[in-house]
């Protein structure tokens, strides 16, 4: 008998689960609390490491596709300091695939393909021993029993209670992300500033980041230490007094670095928040968690590669695995656990380097991640 399998969220890791299960004939069910998948913006660019999300793509057969879609002119990095002067201007090479770039939404589709994912299906509790499995409860009153619950539903997983009562804390560092359109066409200095990929550019705790999308659209990322009110005197949906607020953040920086700032037109504020870096828990049959809803770390290039690889590993253990299904989860909660807690560390010192007191030190981890 089939187990009856339900993936609590449709982002890269739920969906790479579903698609993974999918493509071994087990049926899975994906509950997505969006009402469609065009619902709100995907969000940026993600670069898939070899080792890490591209293994997990060809898990799931999609490797070819995604060579197709993806960028490796994207992986393309620039650093600045405050006045402008460029530090570092690193290219890779025409065959490299290490790390390229695709953005969210098509890596969305390209996972989405031929899953039956059940849109507007928010989640509001899940509830293990129930004798007959796993209940979920839903927004719409309704309730579902199922065999395994896993939770990909992200930092504030509504699954990850039924495990776990360790809730993300806030990092120090906030985020205010704008964006740019037809860069090269209405933005041309810009667009030479940023180049194929990335510009970055640190200060003393604060940072600005320029990130290539496809089709022209560019990330801005304002990164800086403050407190997690700072904005409290603060209309975060007014556009003129947030680029106000930044400009004052950034003064004294050179000019073209701040044209990112005075050219964003909508601005979106994202506190960065973390889970300790060991967040483990006591198993409980029926129910895991992969992605940011088992190991929210720092926005540094390893989150979505980590949830896909996950979500790839346990579909195979629960296609090929014992015949006991919690065996198989428990199997591989140990081994994300271990892999999880190495990549949080090498994050979290990651951002303390990057938005520091100290710019050489952003300099210095650049150096030591991808050597000049």
């Amino acid at each position: 008998m089939r187990h009856r399998i339900a993936v609590v969220g449709g982002g890269p890791g739920g969906l790479t689960l579903a698609r993974v299960l999918h493509r071994h004939g087990h049926p899975v069910t994906v509950l997505e609390r969006d009402p469609a998948p065009d619902a709100r913006p995907p969000g940026g660019t993600l670069d898939l490491h070899a080792g890490l999300g591209q293994l997990a793509l060809d898990k799931a057969g999609l490797m070819a596709e995604f060579q197709e879609l993806s960028r490796s002119e994207g992986q393309a990095m620039r650093i600045l300091d405050t006045t402008g002067t460029v530090l570092r201007d690193w290219r890779p090479r025409p065959d490299d695939r290490a790390n390229p770039e695709i953005d969210r939404g098509q890596l969305r589709d390209l996972l989405l393909g031929p899953l039956d994912v059940q849109w507007g299906r928010g989640v509001t509790q899940v509830v293990p021993g129930t004798g007959d499995g796993v209940r979920v409860h839903f927004t719409d009153g309704r309730q579902e029993t199922f065999d395994l619950v896993v939770g990909a539903d992200g930092a504030w997983s509504r699954v990850r209670p039924a495990v776990s009562p360790v809730t993300p804390h806030y990092t120090g560092v906030t985020t205010v992300e704008t964006s740019l359109d037809d860069v090269d066409t209405r933005h041309p200095d810009l667009a030479r500033l940023i180049g194929d990929g990335s510009v970055a550019v640190y200060g003393v705790n604060r940072s600005l980041v320029a990130q290539r999308n496809s089709g022209g659209h560019v990330k801005v990322y304002a990164k800086f230490r403050a407190s997690l009110d700072w904005h409290t005197n603060l209309d975060t949906a007014d556009a003129v007094a947030v680029r106000s607020s930044l400009l004052a953040l950034f003064d004294g920086w050179a000019a073209p670095v701040l044209d990112l700032l005075h050219r964003g037109t909508v601005f979106v504020h994202r506190p960065l928040h973390i889970l300790p870096v060991s967040h483990t828990w006591t198993h409980v049959p029926g129910v895991t968690l992969l992605g940011d809803a088992a190991h929210l770390m720092p926005p540094l290039g390893a989150g979505a590669n980590l949830a896909m690889l996950e979500g790839a590993e346990l579909a195979e253990s629960i296609a090929a695995g014992p015949e006991d299904l919690d065996d198989a989860v428990r199997a591989f909660e140990e081994r994300m656990w271990e892999r999880a807690g190495r990549w949080a560390k090498i994050t979290t010192a990651g951002l303390e380097r990057l938005v520091s007191p100290d710019p050489a030190e952003a300099l210095a981890f650049f150096d030591q991640v991808q050597p000049s």
